[in-house]
């Protein structure tokens, strides 16, 4: 534990005031600190989401932005709930997501039925959006965005990531062979650690939803899960403990590393088998 009691969503809206600041005025922190009467170190910890700001203390900060009143009241509104240890955002906000995720020094998650978003292709993000509800016209930028996020995984100082992944989502066809095939022999790539959790271990290998555990050097852990109607950012001591039992859990059931790459590399070979035994028959 340490002494920042910031929450993704708070770091969220607070980068948000950060931008505001930076697009509508032409002032720097210690401009906007001096002309409000602060500290200029709280404007960096509102604007970092390190401590809660008063309403008052908004409503002055972004008059002196030029927000209309209808602005701050829809900030306020949402900044209510920013230090909340659970809140609940609508699926199609990824902002807050891609903000916890790429500030993390540690992701662990959990998938049963689908590849994580981390560590999918281009192309298996694409079929399984279209095999979905989200709009036809909204699918390219959401596959867009999904490999974008990607980039963290390439990075000099890229987090530890464990992906625990239920043997399910990987013989769960998600567009053509070839595609599975490209998508298996992604998951092999080194710059993380893959955990298959075998079809063997029965019920106690399922759990209803995905999870996803970012951990901090300097910050609280979080937890995280979604579903197709909600997104939950869970920063309760006790909802935090719960999700590292899940994966403790879970790492006492799954392969190891070296168990699970082969596994991968033998469900590729066969896809691949059965895809030139395809092209052959077709000939």
């Amino acid at each position: 534990m340490n002494g920042d009691p910031s929450t993704p969503y708070s770091r969220d809206l607070g980068d948000e005031l950060r931008q505001v600041r930076e697009r509508f005025t032409t002032f720097r922190s210690r401009k906007i600190a001096r002309m409000l009467g602060w500290d200029p170190g709280k404007v960096s910890n509102i604007e970092h989401g390190k401590v809660r700001a008063s309403e008052i203390d908004l409503i002055q900060y972004l008059g002196r932005c030029g927000r209309s009143q209808k602005f701050i009241e829809d900030f306020l509104s949402r900044y209510r709930s920013a230090f909340d240890d659970y809140f609940v955002q609508v699926p199609t906000n990824l902002r807050t997501v891609t903000m916890a995720e790429s500030s993390a020094d540690k992701i662990t998650s959990y998938s049963l039925t689908t590849i994580p978003g981390l560590v999918q292709t281009e192309d298996y993000a694409t079929a399984h959006f279209e095999a979905g509800t989200i709009a036809r016209d909204e699918i390219a930028a959401a596959v867009r965005f999904r490999v974008e996020r990607q980039a963290i995984l390439s990075r000099p100082n890229r987090p530890l990531c464990t992906f625990f992944i239920h043997e399910n989502a990987l013989r769960l066809k998600v567009g053509s062979d070839a595609i599975m095939e490209d998508q298996l022999m992604r998951l092999l790539f080194h710059t993380h650690i893959i955990r298959i959790v075998p079809a063997s271990s029965g019920p106690a290998g399922v759990f209803a939803a995905p999870y996803v555990l970012w951990e901090y050097e300097k910050r609280s852990s979080v937890a995280y899960t979604e579903s197709d109607l909600a997104m939950v950012f869970v920063q309760d001591l006790a909802g935090v403990k719960t999700c590292k039992s899940i994966f403790a859990h879970l790492d006492a059931l799954a392969l190891s590393e070296e168990q699970s790459r082969s596994m991968v590399a033998d469900l590729a070979s066969r896809s691949r088998e059965d895809l030139n035994g395809r092209r052959l028959h077709l000939a």
